[in-house]
């Protein structure tokens, strides 16, 4: 699997230098039809895996409607500083070496901007 970032002007290896949280992740991947099924299967153990990590709060995965080829994980974690734990374990280096040739990463951290006046749950 190629990551790439998705601003390349602040890559997630930046990110995870800042000091913040809580974070949500955002990794939106391009998945050819063909690897879908075998994309699922490895982020099925990277989700279990990350789930059980310190700091993980929810993971969640979304795929894009009508034929599209991307699909979005979106995980909430306390802070960058477990986020880059958990992303630089021996274990997760290793399972997410198991993602097919041909599908692209790119992952990005946010934080939640309070707008007031307005309230999404």
């Amino acid at each position: 699997m190629k990551i790439e970032a998705l601003d390349p002007g602040t890559p997630l290896m930046k990110q995870f230098q800042e000091s913040t949280g809580p974070i949500t992740l955002v990794n939106v991947f391009d998945v050819p039809p063909e690897l879908y099924e075998e994309f699922l299967a490895v982020w099925r153990q990277d989700a279990a895996y990350m789930k059980n990590s310190p700091g993980c709060i929810q993971t969640q995965l979304h795929k894009g409607t009508a034929g599209s080829r991307l699909v979005v994980n979106v995980a909430v974690w306390e802070s960058t500083q477990t986020l880059l734990a958990a992303f630089s374990t021996p274990e997760f280096q290793q399972a997410a070496a198991k993602y097919p040739e041909g599908i692209t990463a790119y992952p990005h951290a946010y934080e939640k901007v309070a707008v007031e006046g307005i309230c999404v749950a």
